[in-house]
């Protein structure tokens, strides 16, 4: 004899027991768009549904904390662990991934600088998509604008660092990313950027070497083209780190 379903509560709805991770997916899939580590999905995410993501990784936390054999029942130092990882992975160290872009003033060159600017040291956060253990370094920014770029206001570069950062990813690719933001939110006539960190990866588990830092560089136009301009710009990062 077939059971009978469950009885639905009033207002209740045949997708409100589909998680909404499942959700924000489909939605994702439909466009045709990918959603790497990497990627901010905030386009395709409702604005009531930062709440539910929230339960629902704290829900999934949780059975991986069971799985790990830690009673979080008379244990008071875990009791709440669960909901502050799932906070603490969508509200900071991967909040790029499902907050959009911040506001960023722009200013037109109207007296037409066309000299080296140099922004940093900028420390920024960021989570190897490996192992999810925190990068950890500065950046350089370097931009040679021209009578047609945008410029931004100073805590501007920070913000955007931050917006890119907080993601899972791999050093190199966080720093690509960075520069093409810049590059299309500025269109210098040069841009370059060199990142600085420490990854907990190699210093917290594996080789646990302490001491080696992972430094890369990204050269776009006039300072790609012009080897006396990247000299001139590596040679200043190396007077401020003196």
């Amino acid at each position: 004899m077939a059971s009978k379903p469950l009885p639905q509560r009033p207002g209740a709805s045949a997708t409100d027991a589909e998680p909404v991770s499942r959700r924000i997916r489909a939605r994702i899939e439909g466009a045709g768009e990918r959603f790497h580590a990497n990627d901010n999905i905030s386009a395709f995410i409702e604005p009531d549904e930062l709440p539910q993501l929230l339960e629902e990784v704290t829900a999934k936390m949780n059975a991986v904390l069971e799985s790990l054999v830690i009673d979080t029942t008379s244990d008071h130092n875990t009791q709440d662990t669960a909901r502050r990882v799932a906070r603490m992975y969508l509200q900071e160290v991967f909040r790029g991934r499902y907050t959009p872009i911040p506001k960023v003033t722009e200013f037109p060159n109207v007296e037409r600088l066309n000299e080296l600017m140099i922004v940093g040291p900028i420390t920024v956060r960021s989570a190897c998509s490996h192992h999810f253990c925190p990068i950890i370094g500065k950046v350089w920014i370097g931009v040679m604008p021209n009578e047609h770029s945008n410029l931004i206001g100073l805590s501007k570069y920070a913000r955007l660092c931050e917006w890119v950062m907080s993601r899972p990813q791999i050093q190199e690719e966080a720093i690509t990313r960075l520069a093409d933001l810049l590059q299309e939110r500025m269109q210098p006539d040069g841009l370059a950027l060199v990142m600085e960190a420490d990854h907990f990866c190699m210093q917290w588990r594996g080789v646990k070497d302490t001491d080696s830092k992972m430094t890369n560089s990204v050269m776009r136009g006039s300072f790609l083209k012009d080897p006396n301009l990247r000299r001139e710009f590596l040679s200043l990062l190396q007077r401020k780190s003196a």
